[in-house]
Formats: C-alpha cells, structure tokens, sequence
C-alpha cells in the first residue's frame, strides 16, 4: 500500500526535480503568450472616460498587487511547512519565493505611484492600502536580510520564516483596507466585485491574461529558483563527502 502523506511531494527531492524538469519551461511558454496577448490588448482597448489613457497602466499595477499577496500567501505556507515537518523542499520554496514576491511588490508601488500622480494629484498619500503595501514589501526585505545575516544556515531559516508567519497577519490589512477605511484607492472592481461595481468586458479581459501571465512567470521562475537551491545543496553534499574522504 502507498503510504505517501499529503506533503510528499514536499519531502522528495527527485520527485519535484521530475516534475519541474518539464514545468518550469511549461508555465514560461504559457506567460510569454499570455503576456502578448494581454500587452497587445493593453494598448488597444478604447481610453476610459475618466482616467483616459492612463487606464492602460490598471493591466501592469492590478496583476502586481495580486500577485504580491498571493506570493507572501506562498512564502507564509512553505515557511510554516519548513517550521513544523522539517521540510527542506518547503525551506527552498519559501527562500526561492521571497525575491520575486518583493519584486512584484516594488512593481506595484512603482506604478501606483506613477497611475497615482495623474489620478490624485500626487505621488503617494500615507493611506491604508499604500502603506499596507509598503509594510509588506519591508517585511519581504526582512525576510531576505535574516536569510542573508545569520551564518548559521538553520537559524537563519528558522528566524526568517517566524518573521514571515507573522507578515501574514498584514495580508488582511492589504487586503481589506479600501473597506475598512477611507483611503483613495477604489474597492474591487475584477471578477471578484459586485456586479455593479465590476470593469466593463474590454478591461476584464486584458486585467484577466495579463495576471494568468504574472501567476505562469512566478510559476516557471519559482520552480527554476527552487531546482537551483536543490542542486546548490546537492552540491554542498557532495563536497563535504569529497573532503571527508
């Protein structure tokens, strides 16, 4: 009988090199035409009553916040697998997400500086939802610079991912912040808002590829990042055998 537990994909190295081996160029291919199909829409869908032409930058600034959470939601659970099973799988997951969660999050404070200057009249406004977004983008560098600091390999990971899991309490603040406070940003209007609040179907669409594009690069990119540490560690291994003989 198959005695795999539910985090055995986790726990098995050659199993995950297996799988990542075909992935990884997998989700790459599916962003690259996800992201031209999304980018050509981008620039072709009719100007906004309201905000014009700078509407286009929705489809670049939307999909990076999304992303952002989602990608600290990743690093939280990997963390929190590493801290209590000992996962080396889950270890490598959260250290190889935690760059490209910051990344995502700088993009997304970048260009809603830049949508933001031409709709608010100003670059940035100390409001819920920014200033939750900046909170979180310090704790990805937290988590990087505790991974970085300590040389001890183990306590390093043990302290970087008890800083992560307490990170995840600011997910709800991002997350619900327009609802629970008065802030400049408008509430949802993707597929997840009321009818009468949701973007007409020209805007949905380029919004709906251009963050299947986001999710298939962090995918691919994730994967390629967790198989580097894999073959880093594989590779450590091997030297302290060498020198031990």
């Amino acid at each position: 009988m198959d005695a795999r537990h539910p985090f055995d994909f986790l726990t098995n190295p050659e199993r995950f090199m297996a799988f990542s081996r075909w992935a990884a160029p997998m989700f790459g291919a599916i962003a690259a035409v996800l992201a031209v199909i999304g980018l050509y829409l981008t620039f072709t869908v009719p100007e906004d009553y309201q905000q014009g032409d700078t509407v286009r930058m929705m489809f670049i600034h939307v999909p990076a916040a999304i992303m952002s959470m989602m990608v600290y939601l990743f690093l939280g659970v990997s963390s929190l697998l590493a801290l209590i099973f000992r996962h080396a799988l889950a270890d490598a997951a959260a250290r190889a997400c935690a760059p490209l969660g910051a990344v995502f999050t700088a993009l997304a404070l970048v260009t809603g500086s830049l949508w933001g200057k031409p709709m608010w009249g100003t670059w940035w406004q100390w409001d819920a939802r920014m200033t939750s977004v900046l909170v979180l983008f310090l704790f990805y560098l937290g988590y990087l610079a505790l991974r970085g600091a300590l040389e001890d390999e183990q306590k390093a990971a043990r302290a970087a991912a008890i800083l992560a899991l307490v990170g995840l309490i600011n997910l709800p603040v991002v997350k619900f912040s327009v609802d629970w406070w008065n802030t400049l940003h408008q509430g949802s209007s993707t597929l997840f808002a009321q009818p009468e609040d949701r973007l007409p179907a020209v805007y949905l669409w380029p919004w709906a590829l251009m963050t299947l594009a986001y999710l298939s690069a962090f995918g691919s990119l994730w994967l390629v990042r967790i198989r580097a540490l894999v073959w880093r560690r594989k590779a450590r291994a091997l030297a302290l055998r060498i020198a031990e003989t």
